[in-house]
């Protein structure tokens, strides 16, 4: 039985606990179903113990799930079993920012949205050490350079073989904000331009000039899985990561990313913006 469960595995029995709670029926009544005793329908969805593909199907059918891509996915979930390169911070940094690499890592796609800071996945390394060194209370300096290595290996889904796409909606004032000065943000702002020109990579900018728009002042990192339902959503909070995965969480944020980036920029426009605003520095 595992004693910590991953974000990944957490997420997968939540999932067949929604399932079962859909299809009416009761830990009790669905270990009836499946031969096995209530406390291990429960362990499974508390990512306590493992769940074959095979199991995730026959639970499927007994709560009377169709969907098929559904099912297919939450199988796909019970599959990799290989420890992640964010074990090696297990005993350094928060479990729910190893939690945050893991889902970052399995994400099909990542949407993004940020007011003050510039996006953690295009983020350098300096710009990171002046963001974290604002922590309340401070950070010592070892914490402060395990946080950095550990966000630039998070990058490494942007330069892989089959890179994640990216989309990013960035405020002004995130641009304009001076973290370790201006010449740490004219590197910053240099490496957002560069990113830009990958062809995973859509940055666009959301200028003073816009006005109000929903969603402002939130920062949102949405990462789309296989299909809708497996969708996640984190707030960027003071004391860490926060995690969504309800129905309605999941469209609201839908919804407000989409309302960001119809007042955003297009890309080439916000490139242009970003390039004069390095210039003003």
């Amino acid at each position: 039985m595992r004693a910590t469960p991953t974000g990944r595995q957490l997420r997968l029995g939540t999932e067949l606990r929604k399932l079962r709670e859909r299809a009416g029926l009761t830990a009790t009544q669905a270990g009836q179903l499946l031969g096995v005793k209530q406390n291990q329908i429960s362990n499974m969805e508390a990512g306590r113990v493992g769940v074959s593909p095979e199991r995730v199907h026959t639970l499927a059918c007994h709560y009377d799930c169709s969907d098929r891509d559904l099912v297919a996915s939450l199988s796909d979930m019970t599959g990799d079993r290989t420890r992640g390169w964010w074990e090696e911070y297990r005993e350094i940094l928060p479990t729910p920012l190893l939690d945050l690499a893991e889902v970052e890592h399995h994400a099909h796609q990542l949407r993004t949205a940020v007011t003050v800071h510039i996006p953690g996945l295009l983020q350098t390394a300096e710009y990171a050490r002046e963001v974290f060194r604002q922590d309340v209370p401070e950070l010592p300096p070892p914490d402060i350079e395990h946080r950095i290595s550990f966000r630039i290996k998070r990058q490494a889904v942007l330069f892989r073989k089959s890179p994640t796409p990216h989309h990013a909606v960035i405020h002004e004032a995130a641009l304009r904000m001076q973290f370790g000065g201006a010449e740490v943000t004219r590197q910053q702002l240099g490496h957002l331009l560069d990113m830009s020109e990958r062809e995973h990579v859509t940055i666009r900018v959301i200028p003073f000039s816009a006005g109000t728009y929903a969603g402002s002042g939130q920062s949102i990192y949405y990462f789309l899985g296989p299909v809708p339902q497996l969708d996640t959503v984190n707030l960027d909070q003071s004391h860490g990561p926060v995690f969504l995965d309800a129905a309605a969480q999941l469209e609201k944020y839908r919804v407000l990313l989409g309302r960001m980036e119809s007042t955003a920029l297009s890309h080439d426009k916000s490139r242009d913006f970003i390039h004069n605003v390095a210039r003003s520095l």
